[in-house]
């Protein structure tokens, strides 16, 4: 993720991630357990996303991570799962109980759960 000082990621921290798929994803979110966190750019999100995500960008992350929960898991999500992986790997180092959605947003779509827009109409995965 570019950040400095022992907070890089390496190959072997992208291998070791754990991971979720979105059903489970989904279940966790709807039950309280896990709040999902979409990671990828503010105009990807604005396009497309989960109507029940937090929206954090891997790029203001570093700056922004206290505003992350403590409480509960963080479900990182962003388009098909390298850039969540990446966030996945430093928020564990950062002590966060953190997980990567298998596939992102767009495995998310294609099980058909909901995409909308900024406006709450139906989205799409850019």
């Amino acid at each position: 993720m570019g950040y400095h000082g022992g907070g890089g990621v390496n190959v072997m921290d992208l291998r070791t991630v754990p991971t979720i798929d979105v059903a489970g994803a989904s279940a966790a979110v709807a039950a309280g357990d896990a709040v999902l966190l979409d990671v990828r750019e503010y105009d990807e999100w604005m396009t497309g996303r989960a109507p029940v995500a937090l929206h954090l960008a891997m790029s203001e992350l570093p700056g922004r991570v206290g505003e992350l929960p403590r409480d509960r898991q963080i479900l990182c999500i962003c388009r098909s799962g390298n850039r969540s992986a990446r966030v996945v790997a430093w928020l564990v180092r950062q002590g966060l109980d953190a997980i990567d959605v298998r596939g992102g947003m767009t495995a998310w779509a294609a099980e058909g759960n909901p995409v909308v827009n900024h406006a709450g109409n139906p989205g799409f995965v850019s």
